[in-house]
């Protein structure tokens, strides 16, 4: 066990994650600095939530000056690894670690860790309902809402964590070791902070890096990039599939989901039965279903959330139908591939929003993807001029431009007919408008249900 009492720590970043990492080490007895960039002023919720513990708060500065002395330094997801001064405070021997690996040293339980571009929320979500069923003390933590570092101290052996885990959380893991790890899929996303595809996909492989033995690695066998990764993990390597008879996995047989271990095939259910609606979540589904199948559910407890599940908040979630047209919030496709699964899903002719704020995505392939359901777009945010280009170059012409988010609803809402969706699918990150996907899916709620 790590001994955290009057260790000399520094925490970078005070946001949710930040906030946690301070609680917990205040309970094991650290000496904490505080810091972040914003003054204190734009930090009142959090000192207001840390008001009872004892730290140094260094408040509208860079880290730079106060790493000396420090036994460890704590990086909240939104901080970036490869700064300088983090390269030298690991030359001076203090130890540099993620709010994820913090929590994992002091967590009891079995970790199931979830990652990649698309799905994770949703499959987390999932993973967690069935374990909940199946009675078992779980937690569902992680990029999901819920740092680890909240819980992590109140667990017990025999917890089960299902964690959404995030590449911005595992660059600064050590030894963070899950029982099971799941790779969803691997497509172009937050470049702006990873640099290349590379450097994004090595910090995703970070899941199954200290895996070992029976531990179990679950991965996409519909993914390229995915499923390339097989040879790499040093534990048992399983496989899902959509559209492949998997050897040792799970696929699907004569419209069946089953699980095949061994020599021995294990029918879950149909799969139409999955009650989440689009292809994305049945291969979703199929993740679930082996990470809850490995760990010792039993089928029909399985079956039973899967028939149940409605899926999550702000993807391909159905706000209302006003005047015949049917409003929906996708506000956590934050990446055009996720939109690109929100485009698959949708079976009536559609008025698409897209845009918000830029991660240097290519928005070419989702344009190419686009299906004959989807009749035009409004588009709205910081990377309209990208979004209109490729648009162009696609031979796309039913574009109409928004200059305001609530204009960009009101668009959709006259260029959509009875019969017809709108679909609020962003395709970017919403940091250009709203502090987080959660308020501009808030927001598209509110306007949609005031249209009269």
């Amino acid at each position: 066990m790590v001994e955290m009492k009057g260790k000399n720590v520094l925490v970078v970043g005070m946001a949710r994650s930040g906030v946690a990492a301070a609680q917990m080490l205040s309970r094991l007895g650290a000496k904490l600095t505080l810091t972040d960039t914003r003054t204190r002023e734009q930090m009142k919720p959090a000192i207001e939530q840390l008001k009872d513990i004892q730290a140094d708060w260094r408040l509208g500065t860079e880290p730079d000056d106060l790493i000396q002395g420090k036994d460890y330094i704590v990086l909240s997801p939104s901080v970036y690894y490869w700064a300088p001064w983090v390269e030298k405070a690991k030359q001076n021997g203090t130890v540099v670690i993620s709010e994820l690996q913090l929590g994992a040293w002091f967590t009891k339980g079995d970790f199931i860790s979830i990652t990649g571009t698309n799905g994770k929320t949703t499959t987390t979500t999932l993973v967690g309902e069935i374990f909940k069923n199946n009675a078992s003390r779980t937690h569902v933590l992680g990029n999901i809402g819920v740092p680890v570092c909240t819980e992590a101290l109140d667990t017990r052996p025999g917890d089960v964590i299902v964690c959404e885990t995030a590449p911005f959380m595992t660059v600064g893991n050590l030894d963070f070791r899950p029982k099971v790890s799941a790779i969803l899929n691997l497509t172009e996303d937050h470049l702006n902070y990873f640099g290349t595809m590379e450097n994004y996909i090595n910090c995703k492989k970070k899941v199954y890096e200290n895996q070992r033995g029976e531990d179990v690695c679950i991965l996409n066998a519909d993914d390229p990039r995915v499923v390339a990764l097989r040879d790499e993990p040093k534990c048992r390597v399983l496989y899902f599939s959509r559209t492949q008879n998997i050897i040792q996995g799970a696929c699907i047989k004569h419209g069946e989901i089953i699980v095949r271990i061994g020599r021995k095939d294990t029918p879950i259910m149909r799969a139409d039965e999955v009650k989440i609606p689009g292809p994305h979540n049945l291969e979703n589904a199929l993740a679930a279903v082996l990470c809850a199948y490995v760990m010792g559910v039993k089928p029909e407890i399985i079956r039973h959330t899967l028939m149940t599940f409605a899926g999550v908040e702000h993807r391909i979630e159905t706000v209302r139908e006003v005047n015949g047209v049917t409003y929906i919030n996708d506000s956590k496709a934050t990446n055009p591939d996720s939109t690109i699964k929100a485009i698959q899903a949708m079976t009536k002719p559609t008025v698409l929003i897209l845009g918000g704020s830029n991660k240097n995505s290519d928005y070419m392939p989702m344009f190419r993807a686009f299906t004959k359901y989807i009749q035009s777009i409004v588009v709205v945010g910081e990377t309209s001029e990208q979004i209109l280009s490729a648009a162009k170059t696609a031979g796309f012409i039913s574009v109409h431009r928004a200059y305001t988010f609530e204009e960009a609803v009101q668009k959709a809402r006259h260029l959509a007919s009875p019969g017809m969706n709108v679909l609020l699918s962003p395709a970017c990150a919403s940091f250009d408008m709203f502090d987080n996907f959660e308020q501009r899916g808030a927001v598209f709620k509110r306007i949609v249900m005031e249209l009269k």
